[in-house]
């Protein structure tokens, strides 16, 4: 399987169709299967050259334990390293939720890579779907210290077979030190102003996140934002079949497809 190694971190990918490049970033504690798992691969393969990778910390790349190697621009640097090792001069990036908070990092890190945004369940803020209280660590933190049932119990109902073998087979260690390190992390408010290539947000509109991603889309200049009525945070991900409509006509415009 396709590896790279970026500053002694192992990063594993997967590459699928034809077409202008896209980059497709998964959430905390699950990996590129997801995609494969709930329809995106299937449907978008057939029109794209997808670049499937598992984020530092998660799947079949490296996971180390210290949170100084989960920062912003060690993200935005793996997908960079993927792209010289793939010779991609540019890609259209789609990431949810972490994978929107990676999509961010790179605006600020490697803008000139990337040729346009999705990014779902995601604002540029601190805003969080799993927000923790003052002085606490947060819910994500405090599941994965209490046992992979307790992340299985925070994803709710809609966990499948596969993604609850993905779930119990995560390294904890890796996913504290990630999420250590991304609640110390300022937002990307900075960053959003300089964003000019084609952007599109989305989030559920049962999502915490909803109405901080709303005015993300809104300081992007002429970035595109979609309510999906009625979803949760993980349902705006595991719902290709609402999601896909919403997404597809604005990647092909903006790869011209």
């Amino acid at each position: 399987m396709p590896r790279v190694v970026n500053k002694g971190i192992s990063i594993h990918y997967r590459v699928e169709g034809n077409g202008p490049p896209l980059v497709l970033g998964h959430g905390v504690t699950d990996s590129s299967d997801v995609f494969y798992e709930r329809g995106y691969v299937a449907a978008l393969k057939p029109k794209y050259r997808l670049v499937l990778i598992d984020s530092r910390g998660h799947g079949q790349s490296d996971k180390p334990h210290d949170p100084p190697s989960y920062t912003p621009e060690k993200f935005a640097s793996d997908i960079v390293a993927v792209l010289d090792d793939l010779g991609m001069k540019t890609t259209a990036y789609w990431g949810y939720s972490m994978g929107g908070w990676v999509g961010f990092a790179l605006a600020r890190h490697a803008l000139d890579r990337v040729a346009c945004f999705v990014i779902g369940g995601r604002s540029a803020s601190t805003a969080s779907a799993y927000s923790a209280e003052p002085g606490k660590e947060g819910p994500i933190i405090t599941a994965l210290r209490s046992g992979p049932d307790e992340i299985i119990k925070l994803w709710g109902e809609g966990v499948t077979p596969p993604l609850r073998e993905r779930l119990l087979a995560n390294d904890a260690a890796a996913l504290i030190a990630c999420e250590q390190q991304r609640l110390i992390t300022k937002g990307f408010s900075d960053v959003v102003g300089t964003i000019a290539v084609p952007t599109l947000l989305y989030a559920g509109s049962a999502d915490p996140i909803h109405n901080a991603a709303r005015q993300s889309a809104s300081e992007i200049p002429g970035a595109q934002f979609v309510s999906l009525p009625g979803l949760i945070h993980p349902a705006a991900l595991w719902r290709s079949d609402l999601v896909l409509p919403q997404v597809e006509p604005f990647l092909a415009k903006a790869t011209g497809r």
